[in-house]
This record gives C-alpha cells, structure tokens and sequence, in this order.
C-alpha cells in the first residue's frame, strides 16, 4: 500500500475518531441534562399562569409561554426526560427481543424458524406507523402503549438480522468444534454466538433511535401516546397545533427539541457505523 493512500486512511481514521468523540459527548450531554431536567428548568413546568398567557419569547421567558401562562423552556426541558428515556427504552426492548427472537430461529430452524418468519413476513407486510397506529388505539392509548405498539411493528428487522448472522456463525469451524466439546445451547449462544453478531445489532440499534423518536412522538401528537398535561414533546406540539397560526412559538419549541435531538442521535449512529466498518478504518 502506497505512503499517499495510507496517510489518507489515518486521516480518514482520525476523522471518524474525532465525530465519535463529539457526538458521543453531545449525546451523553443530552442524557445528563435529561437525568437532571427537574433541576434545571428555571420555572414550575406545571405551575400555570393565567395573566401571562401567550408571551412572546423574552429574557424571562426564552421560548415564551402557552395558553396558561406555563413556561415553554421548562416544559422543554422537562419533557426531555419522558421523550428520550422511553425512546431508549423502547429501542432496547425491540433490540433484546428481536435479537432473542432472531438466534432462536437461527439455532434451531425447524418448523418454528418457519412460523416465526413469516409472522415477521405479516408484520412487515403492513406500513409501520399505520400498524402502530392501529394497535396502539387497540389498545387505549397512553406512552406504556405506544411503546408496546412500536415494539410490535419494530422486532422482526431485528429478528431477521440476528438470524442471519447466527446462521453464519452456525456453520464455522469454531463453532463446531464447541459443539464436539460438549458444550450447550446456552454457553454457545451467549458466550460464542452473541458476541460474534453482537455488533451489526448495536449498530442498527443505535440508527434507530432517532426514528424510533420521531415515530413515538408521532403517535402521541395523534393522541395515542403521552397524555397532557405530562411534558413529552409530541404532545405538547399535538396540544397546542391550533396555537401554530397565532402562537407559532408554543409549538416549534418542542419540535426544536425533536429536530436536534434525533439530529444528535442519528449522525452518532451515523458515525459508530462508520467506526465499526473496517474499510473506513482502512483494515
């Protein structure tokens, strides 16, 4: 390899490296603010104020207040905690019990290999929030869920993922060799399997996030999710959309939060997947 394209790799290596740092940083920033938003928030998020509804943004109040006087930079903030940490959530449900799903049909096959993939196959038949959509009203409404509906629709990728790296590792050398040893289902899956697919996993993961964001905050501005007066930022843009015309302020504050939220955590899942790639690595 020539010194020209090795020194463009390093620098192509050192690139990634330092995008990692930053966006990982933002986003560990994020989460930190989110533990401690009750702490930060310089008004009462619920304390309602009826002589000073609808002010425009000012010094005292940076994103202005809503229909009853509340500050919207407190609600804001408060509502990072509710929409951030039940996106985590939810993204680590999907990803355990795809993931779990995935290497249980990939191990045994058979018959339930085939059953399970094709209730995949329905789930993914239909578009994903329109299902969403339907189960969550199926079910009543309210954030627990919405999340329940999300992971409904949201498993099979993963499913499909983990049972086509499992049924790679299946058939490897080493894999064999444990098997010969004695070894069981278990010690193979969790000491040998999962290790070696736990990687493209975590990367679709981590992508996901943002969208899986949006689309919770998507079924609570339908009313499907998060109820008022809790502070979650679908529903305070649901809440107050007849405000948009009049008020625009009430509304894009909580769409700013999403915006730069989902920006943060998609160009991170945007950059580990890069890390994680070999050739930008130039291995």
């Amino acid at each position: 390899m020539s010194e020209p394209t090795v020194r463009i790799q390093k620098i192509k290596r050192d690139t990634v490296k330092t995008r990692l740092i930053l966006f990982g940083a933002l986003a560990l920033l994020l989460l930190v603010c989110s533990v401690f938003s009750e702490h930060l928030t310089p008004y009462d998020p619920y304390l309602q104020d009826l002589t000073n509804t609808k002010a425009a943004p000012s010094a005292e109040h940076l994103f202005g207040t809503d229909r009853y006087g509340r500050d919207m930079l407190s609600r804001v903030i408060v509502g990072s905690k509710t929409s951030i940490y039940s996106t985590l959530l939810l993204v680590a449900i999907v990803t355990a019990l795809g993931t779990m799903i995935g290497v249980f049909c990939g191990w045994h096959g058979k018959w339930i290999d085939t059953v399970l993939m094709r209730i995949s196959d329905m789930f993914l038949a239909f578009p994903g929030l329109v299902f969403a959509m339907a189960v969550a009203g199926v079910l009543g409404g309210g954030l627990q869920n919405a999340i329940i509906a999300l992971v409904a629709i949201s498993w099979p990728k993963y499913a499909r993922i983990a049972r086509s790296q499992t049924l790679a590792q299946k058939e490897t050398p080493y894999l064999k060799a444990a098997r010969l040893s004695g070894s069981g289902t278990w010690k193979i899956i969790f000491k040998h399997i999962l290790p070696n697919i736990i990687g493209p996993i975590l990367v679709t993961s981590m992508l996901d996030i943002g969208t899986m964001m949006m689309e919770l905050a998507g079924l609570s501005f339908l009313g499907l999710g998060a109820k008022p007066p809790t502070a979650e930022w679908g529903s305070m843009m649901s809440d107050t959309r007849s405000l948009l015309s009049t008020v625009p302020w009430v509304t894009l504050a909580p769409g700013f939060a999403i915006f730069v939220s989902v920006m943060i955590f998609n160009l991170l899942g945007d950059t580990i997947r890069d890390y994680a790639d070999p050739k930008s690595r130039g291995r």
